[in-house]
């Protein structure tokens, strides 16, 4: 049985579905892998910090994410009162777990972490696209140099298994394309104009389920599926893209009248991502599209998400994702520890 130490750089949704899938699969960890995972670290930029070197409360720390308000001092066994730099050098974790929002423009702070992690000798895992669009080279050389793993798996679909995919079962095929639907929260709110909304009621119907942000441009201008478009490209097809490279073209020019033409077709509007060799030139594109019932992209409906693989052994590989919620984000983290935990069996 090997113990592992995990700090958790972030808390929200994400990462307390995390919590609460470790403590789910804490027995199944220990009796297939001899894995005895146990958080001892915390930081937070709401909620303070806590470290405990010989593991957190697991049941106090769920009771706590269960209530709502809750000070992560309370926890803490060392006094702590640094910042994310100090909690990174003195939390004594072997893989620190990132689940910070996104910055899509540069990937910061939490690139700049990553790397401060990695320094340190940690193992890293990220939920989030911007370090990986931003920083893969360098995170996946400065964690190579001291003999550690870079994971991302939940970055682009949740805890659909994409990254790891092409690391094992596609190992020697060569991608040559793809194409998809990235962004969930567009594919929701595009059905919902198809029911008769606005783009503006759609969006309050998002945000009173969680799935919009308070300001949602992100989504809505095409931004959260340029840098997964980003993501793939740079990770699987050896490209140095950022989503202003791709430039998007996001929903807000789809008014009811395209919706209610393109239904009167037989065809619906989804937003669909792209990248892939064409003629020789590598091309990237996010916009909205018409596609008809002969498109697998024609049924993915609600929150659901959709890519298609072009190989050179294999013409098309879908992966369908369906309703995601933070906890299918978590476990993407999850697969990523038990993953760096067989690699370090070898």
């Amino acid at each position: 049985m090997k113990t592992v130490d995990i700090a958790l750089l972030g808390l929200g949704n994400v990462g307390k579905a995390f919590v609460r899938l470790l403590a789910e699969k804490r027995q199944d960890l220990r009796q297939h892998y001899a894995l005895d995972a146990r958080i001892t670290g915390i930081i937070t930029r709401r909620h303070g910090a806590c470290i405990d070197p010989e593991g957190l409360d697991e049941s106090r720390l769920i009771t706590m994410i269960d209530q709502g308000t809750y000070h992560l001092e309370v926890l803490d066994k060392l006094s702590f009162n640094g910042d994310v730099s100090d909690f990174i050098r003195i939390c004594g974790a072997d893989v620190l777990v990132e689940t910070t929002p996104v910055n899509p423009i540069s990937g910061q702070p939490a690139l700049g972490y990553l790397m401060e992690a990695a320094v340190e000798g940690l193992h890293l895992i990220t939920a989030n696209k911007g370090p990986v669009v931003f920083g893969f080279n360098e995170l996946t050389e400065l964690t190579r140099q001291h003999g550690r793993l870079f994971r991302f798996e939940a970055a682009v679909m949740d805890g659909a298994p994409i990254f790891s995919l092409f690391r094992s079962s596609l190992a020697g095929a060569k991608l040559l394309g793809f194409y998809g639907i990235l962004n969930s929260c567009t594919n929701l709110l595009l059905d919902r104009m198809r029911a008769g909304e606005t783009l503006d009621e759609a969006i309050d119907y998002g945000a009173a389920i969680g799935i919009t942000e308070s300001d949602p441009s992100n989504d809505v201008d095409g931004w959260d599926a340029a840098i997964k478009v980003a993501a793939l490209s740079n990770v699987l097809m050896g490209q140095k893209l950022t989503p202003t490279d791709i430039n998007p073209t996001g929903i807000r020019g789809i008014t009811p009248e395209m919706i209610r033409n393109a239904e009167q077709q037989g065809k619906r509007w989804k937003l669909v991502c792209q990248g892939g060799w064409r003629e020789g030139v590598f091309v990237a594109r996010v916009a909205p599209e018409i596609v008809g019932y002969d498109s697998p992209l024609y049924t993915v409906s609600g929150t659901s998400s959709y890519v298609s693989f072009e190989l050179d052994v294999l013409p098309a590989l879908g992966i369908l994702e369906t309703d995601p919620s933070p906890k299918t984000t978590a476990f993407g983290l999850l697969s990523d520890l038990i993953d760096i935990h067989k690699q370090g069996q070898k």
